[in-house]
């Protein structure tokens, strides 16, 4: 790394005011922030605009001179997370930003661990530059990277032209992880220590890839954070229009919502479909039912050929070292908005929608599982057993398939005090708690935090960060987290408090022996 103001080096400096670094494809100029150094807005592919919409991604071009990497560049099309809205973004998005302490290595000290993050958002929205990690990189001690990829029909859409639905969302992944592999270096990180990392739509992307041919040897550990390969959601469960919820699809079923979109969008024929439709301007592709038909990653071609449960189910995945865990309350988020206009005020009416998601027989034992006398309000018991079938179960399903092979360690995020950093307002008798994503300020820079939150935001953070180190989160000070057992399947539980952190007995707590056996039946599931 070049250490220089402008174009003019200082030398042993320690504190630098546009550090300049050399990439395989130019020279780029960050900025000094005091704790940390950050180059942001770094193209780590060519614009899939144009003739290179929906095609995988290329690589950026070299260019002259120093590159401003001072600021992040656009995010990718788009559509408001909360509220109506045109899109926003550009297909000009396939960037990333680099986040390096200040601090100099020890003489002789090996490259810095490097840990790539991948956002949530249901694969329709969201951004790198969102994620502020710079505690993270600086009390852990690590290169953190956060990227941008294609989002919604410009990401996950699949067509005959295509030859299928190649998964350009988990593509540009791929694309990022190879030029962290190539560059992780001059920016001090190890490429021979990579952890890929994410939440929700990221986490199914960690999950992609740890089962993806493709993917191999981009990484070397991975963290998988409320988005497991096995994570499903029941029919009809927040809205009576709205089915099951499985964000891996088989290739075909992609491949058929893109002839239709096709039609409909004007564009058919024996030939030249991808033509006319590579002509339409964003706005006519970036509506909400096209964003959100294709927010369904694809299986069953090259890069994911096999869908992703089934692969770790039968050992086919990647033998890396894996932390994954989810919130105890993870279902409350997405429920809390629905019960507006799809309520539950009473017991007969958390009944009734039992039989809906689950049938008349299952039913009966979730209900004997749940009763809603446990629960402060049938809203809450409803929450509360989605949570549990959608993820945390799923989960640590997961976790014993991976613990037969390779490290695993499982968590929960367990505070219920935690800050509600979504814009999303509070529903009266249904506390958010411990939610899908609530875990996520303890590690980035996303709302203020009381002492006892910010001592347990430091904990994860030792935790994280000691895992990308060695693979093992164990770190001096925390109280010890040990691996996954299958014949003993505990997660550590992450709370506040002198005992806030410590194992439990997440099987038994969230009613996974249940789950197992009423629903999904593994044999009917695809």
């Amino acid at each position: 790394m070049d250490r220089s103001v402008g174009d003019r080096p200082v030398g042993d400096r320690p504190v630098v005011d546009r550090p300049v670094v050399e990439t395989d494809r130019g020279r780029v100029r960050g900025l000094s922030r005091g704790t940390h150094l950050a180059f942001e807005g770094v193209p780590y592919a060519a614009p899939p605009t144009g003739a290179l919409r929906w095609r995988l991604p290329e690589p950026a071009r070299r260019w002259e001179g120093v590159r401003d990497a001072g600021a992040p560049g656009p995010r990718c099309v788009q559509l408001p997370a909360l509220g109506p809205g045109g899109p926003s973004g550009s297909e000009d998005c396939l960037y990333l930003n680099v986040t390096v302490p200040s601090a100099t290595p020890a003489r002789g000290a090996a490259g810095r661990p490097v840990m790539v993050w991948f956002h949530g958002g249901g694969f329709v929205n969201g951004a790198g530059d969102l994620f502020r990690p710079e505690r993270l990189a600086v009390r852990g001690g690590v290169v953190v990277v956060t990227v941008n990829y294609r989002l919604g029909v410009f990401g996950l859409f699949g067509h005959p032209e295509l030859g299928g639905a190649p998964g350009f969302a988990l593509a540009d992944q791929r694309a990022a992880l190879a030029w962290v592999r190539a560059n992780a270096g001059r920016f001090g990180g190890d490429p021979r220590n990579v952890t890929v990392f994410g939440e929700s739509a990221g986490a199914l992307g960690v999950c992609a890839h740890l089962t993806s041919p493709a993917s191999a040897g981009l990484f070397h550990r991975a963290i998988v954070q409320s988005g497991s390969c096995s994570t499903v959601m029941p029919p009809w469960s927040l809205l009576p229009t709205v089915g099951a919820y499985e964000p891996f699809v088989p290739e075909r079923t992609t491949v058929s919502a893109g002839v239709l979109a096709a039609a409909r969008l004007g564009c058919e024929g024996p030939e030249g479909v991808l033509d006319c439709l590579r002509r339409l301007d964003v706005r006519e592709l970036a509506t909400p039912e096209l964003m959100q038909t294709f927010s369904k990653v694809p299986y069953g071609g090259a890069l994911l050929p096999v869908e992703p449960r089934r692969a770790l189910e039968t050992g086919r995945f990647h033998r890396v070292p894996v932390m994954q865990g989810s919130t105890r309350d993870e279902m409350r988020i997405f429920l809390g908005p629905t019960l507006a206009v799809y309520p539950m005020g009473d017991e007969a009416a958390y009944r009734a929608r039992l039989e809906r998601s689950f049938g008349t027989s299952t039913a009966r034992a979730v209900e004997a599982g749940y009763p809603v006398a446990a629960h402060p309000t049938p809203a809450a018991a409803w929450a509360t057993l989605l949570s549990d079938a959608s993820f945390t179960c799923p989960t640590l399903r997961d976790s014993g398939a991976l613990a037969r092979h390779v490290p695993t360690y499982a968590y929960r995020f367990s505070d219920r005090g935690a800050p509600n950093s979504t814009g999303l307002p509070e529903v009266p008798g249904l506390p958010y708690g411990a939610s899908h994503g609530f875990e996520l300020p303890y590690l980035f820079d996303l709302a203020p935090l009381a002492p006892p939150q910010r001592a347990l935001a430091d904990r994860m953070i030792d935790y994280w960060t000691a895992f990308a180190r060695t693979g093992d989160p164990s770190s001096p000070g925390s109280p010890p987290w040990r691996r996954f057992d299958p014949r003993q399947p505990r997660a550590l539980s992450l709370a506040p408090g002198p005992s806030g952190t410590h194992p439990t007995d997440a099987r038994t707590e969230h009613h996974c022996a249940l789950w197992d056996t009423h629903w999904p039946r593994p044999t009917a599931r695809r």
